[in-house]
């Protein structure tokens, strides 16, 4: 029997920094589709999770991905119908076959009939229909609660805006990229200035959740299930009874396009016998697919089976995954080279003997620092094993050791740095430039103008590099010094194009401290660590003035932490003020700073008696209204944050306030049998007006 792939996982330091890798890698991949771990990758992580978690159940860290939908990485302000859960994964025929029988066990009965299905590798959603009109588009998020996507209505082939009938339903499946769709959706996202995706998953990810983008993308859609918009409705008596293959056939019917028609067959089989020929079939046709596929869906067909065998708290015990195996080649390792990312640290990349791996040419792949390179033993001139799972960054695996033949060279590491010829640091295992994040300019800058820091519009990486080139600006604080015409001289910017720049550019001069931190890409903070950053000390001239000790009082920062901090805010001053100077928000609005916080304790200005949401946590579910129709829910949790409260995302009885929406599901009801203070949207806007 085969057996899944892990990162082993040795001590406790190790399973922490796997969870905290696993986290970062969802929140990117359902964020903006930016992760840098391939699937596999992020599989075999979250499965040496698992593994250490099975042998240290008193260690289990609360951010766990594991046992959650989207590894809770996700989240979303519309509740769904019923929970769009994940599938648990199988990699063999031997495990798919115990799996079955495990079901039919639970039946303790023969499962009446199995449905075979491609693997779409893409997002997913669902679509709402009212009497046959496409109304709303919603991700899968948590699980329990998605994004509203609607405004990609229209603009997705296989999912029409009106059906053959007036019929009121919820069609779910997955939406893709195929190859010539992501080749012209990112020809479009690099003429209009932005960065290309790296995948078509990736690229399906974070272009559907874009909005007000100036350029059309056109995606693909595949349904896998479908659910009446309200029980007790003919609709639902309709479906309540009906057998996968025949819902599929019925939304087939409908004008939909469904995932039996990703591979060409019939999706209904009688015995796992037939289902594992299926499985051989569809696994044999990967390839020459115009879309990715990353395994293989088999489900209880009736109705009645899967109501019996139910649900676990993350994926129904009635359908599993097939997951296939990352495609595989041996190639050479021809040389290294080495590159300086925005922080400064000096990264490797294996360049390859050119090799087809999934349909594509890969000439380059992943090696992670110098300390990686050593303990693998590679050397150039080595044959190397290559993996690509399903569209993503190839990486180098390990040499065949056996097909040395002598000439082999050691790799050399670099002296100095790769850009600039400066000192590097080698005091940990990621190496990095002495020079920091003035070493790569352009990463520097292109992070900073990111949609979760100031959020300018239109500044992709294309159009920093022009900048950086022709000597317009040498880090992110120069933006806001450009003069239209030095703009208007950049190749390929017309008037309106450069007016939107500027005034996208003034417009960030306004974002927060806690944005301007966050854009400053310290070292060991983030989004929400920037946020209670900017909260605790209100002001950036009493961050820079804080000491060891006084970091330390804000939640999250330990001893470590705090030196860090204090060596990249003494490191990055000139900048800081060069952004000063320039006029850029150095407060965050409704904060108070330490020193006026007398006898209070925590992170900032939880406790202080003069916010209206004054150490309260407060979850927020449904779909917004009024004043706050328009915020996403980071910009929520931001204003939350600067009321006062605490942002979560879950109801307990910890929980202070619930601001519930239209259709707020499960959170409300929780909230109620907990008697936990329940607000509408217009209340709460009332209630923290000031923030607005």
């Amino acid at each position: 029997m085969n057996i899944a792939p892990l990162t082993e996982i040795t001590d406790a330091a190790g399973y922490a920094a796997a969870v905290e890798l696993a986290l970062t890698a969802s929140a990117a991949y359902y964020g903006d589709g930016s992760s840098t771990l391939d699937d596999d990758a992020y599989d075999r992580l979250v499965r040496g999770i698992e593994a250490w978690e099975k042998e240290h159940p008193d260690q289990v860290l609360p951010d766990s991905p594991t046992g959650k939908v989207a590894g809770g990485a996700a989240v979303g302000d519309v509740p769904h119908l019923r929970p769009m859960l994940s599938l648990d994964n199988v990699f063999s025929a031997e495990q798919l076959t115990t799996w079955a029988a495990g079901v039919e066990r639970r039946l303790d009965r023969p499962v009446a009939g199995w449905a075979v299905e491609a693997k779409l590798d893409g997002l997913a959603i669902s679509a709402r229909y009212r009497d046959g009109r496409l109304a709303q588009l919603v991700t899968r998020g948590d699980g329990v609660s998605g994004e509203d996507v609607s405004h990609a209505i229209g603009a997705i082939a296989g999912l029409p805006a009106v059906l053959a009938e007036p019929v009121s339903i919820e069609v779910r499946g997955e939406v893709l990229l195929t190859r010539e769709q992501f080749e012209a959706a990112n020809r479009l996202r690099v003429e209009h200035g932005g960065d290309p995706f790296a995948n078509p998953r990736s690229g399906a990810a974070g272009s559907l959740r874009a909005k007000d983008r100036p350029y059309r993308v056109e995606w693909t859609f595949f349904g896998y299930g479908a659910l009446p918009l309200e029980e007790g409705t003919e609709q639902a008596e309709r479906l309540a009874p009906l057998p996968h293959t025949r819902i599929m056939e019925l939304l087939a019917g409908l004008g939909v396009r469904t995932s039996a028609a990703a591979v060409p067959g019939p999706i209904g089989y009688a015995d796992v016998a037939e289902v594992l020929a299926r499985v051989e079939e569809i696994a044999a046709a990967r390839a020459g697919l115009p879309f990715g596929i990353d395994g293989i869906v088999v489900k209880a067909d009736a109705a009645a089976d899967q109501e019996q065998a139910g649900f676990s708290s993350r994926a129904p015990r009635w359908a599993i995954a097939y997951k296939l195996p990352a495609d595989t080649k041996i190639t050479t390792l021809r040389e290294v080279e080495w590159a300086v990312g925005r922080t400064g640290v000096i990264a490797p990349r294996a360049v390859l003997e050119p090799v087809e791996i999934d349909g594509t040419t890969v000439t380059y792949a992943t090696l992670h620092n110098p300390a990686d390179i050593t303990r693998r033993g590679l050397m150039l001139g080595d044959q190397v094993t290559v993996y690509k799972a399903g569209d993503v960054i190839p990486r180098v695996e390990a040499p065949v050791v056996p097909a040395r033949t002598g000439a082999e060279r050691p790799i050399v590491f670099p002296e100095s740095c790769p850009d600039c010829g400066g000192d590097i640091d080698r005091s940990q295992e990621r190496w990095r430039c002495a020079l920091g994040r003035a070493c790569n300019a352009v990463a520097s800058i292109g992070y900073a103008a990111g949609r979760d820091q100031l959020d300018v519009e239109g500044l992709g990486r294309t159009r920093i590099v022009q900048m950086v080139e022709a000597g317009l600006i040498a880090d992110f604080a120069d933006l806001f010094t450009l003069t239209r015409e030095q703009i208007l001289g950049l190749d390929r910017m017309g008037e309106t194009s450069t007016d939107n720049l500027l005034a996208a550019i003034e417009a960030a001069k306004g974002k927060p401290l806690s944005r301007v931190f966050a854009a400053l890409g310290v070292r060991g903070t983030g989004r929400s660590m920037s946020r209670r950053i900017a909260r605790h000390f209100a002001e950036m001239d009493r961050v820079r003035a804080a000491d060891v000790e006084q970091l330390q009082e804000v939640d999250g920062i330990g001893p470590e932490k705090a030196v860090v901090l204090v060596a990249e805010l003494a490191e990055i001053a000139p900048l800081i003020d060069k952004l000063v100077a320039a006029g850029v928000t150095m407060t965050e609005p409704g904060a108070t700073p330490p020193e006026e916080r007398a006898g209070t304790e925590g992170s900032g200005d939880a406790g202080d008696s003069g916010l209206p949401l004054s150490g309260m946590a407060v979850v927020v579910t449904g779909a917004m209204t009024g004043p706050l129709k328009s915020l996403s829910r980071n910009e929520m949790n931001e204003l939350i944050e600067r009321a006062g409260g605490r942002a979560s995302s879950s109801v307990s009885k910890s929980t202070s306030l619930l601001v519930a929406g239209e259709k707020a599901g499960s959170k409300r009801t929780k909230a109620e049998a907990l008697q936990t203070p329940i607000v509408t949207p217009d209340e709460f806007a009332e209630l923290i007006a000031a923030y607005l």
